[in-house]
């Protein structure tokens, strides 16, 4: 673990066996994160499926967390939950119980066989930067910017909040 916390995002995503139900526990199960404590969680949003179309439209939310887990600890404190979930990963933007990613960690800009910060896909997904940016307005994507500009590439893909915070 850091000694200092670290500000990271995170985001959810559900679109099997009542997904804001999912959502809702993964929000309860963030703060049980060990040195991590959840500072704000946006609405839920419903989205179409990205790419694979043929299934259920996700419900989707982005949580900031205070957290002194490393990233790389994080990530596998989130494929725990994801797992406790019944995830089950059989193939790209197929089905699932539950989706959590790490968005941003800090400033950090990394890319290894685990993972990459920022998220690679985030700046496509509406789904992810209207949820970032209502918690976080100010937000500052390492190496591309403001979310606001990035958001409004995103102006074709429909959202629909569904249960304010």
């Amino acid at each position: 673990m850091n000694k200092q916390p670290s500000q990271a995002f995170i985001a959810l995503g559900s679109n099997l066996e009542n997904p804001i139900s999912q959502i809702q526990q993964a929000f309860e199960e963030l703060k049980q994160l060990p040195g991590t404590c959840l500072m704000k969680q946006s609405s839920l949003y419903q989205s179409a499926p990205v790419g694979r179309l043929d299934q259920p439209d996700f419900i989707n939310a982005v949580a900031l967390i205070k957290t002194c887990l490393a990233p790389h600890d994080l990530l596998n404190a989130l494929l725990a939950i994801e797992q406790n979930h019944g995830r089950v990963r059989e193939s790209l933007n197929a089905p699932r119980t539950l989706d959590l990613d790490i968005l941003l960690y800090d400033d950090l800009q990394c890319h290894d066989e685990k993972l990459t910060l920022p998220h690679p896909r985030m700046l496509q997904r509406a789904f992810v930067l209207k949820p970032l940016m209502e918690i976080a307005p100010d937000c500052h994507i390492p190496g591309h910017g403001h979310i606001a500009p990035l958001l409004a590439t995103c102006n074709g893909q429909q959202l629909k909040q569904i249960k304010a915070i």
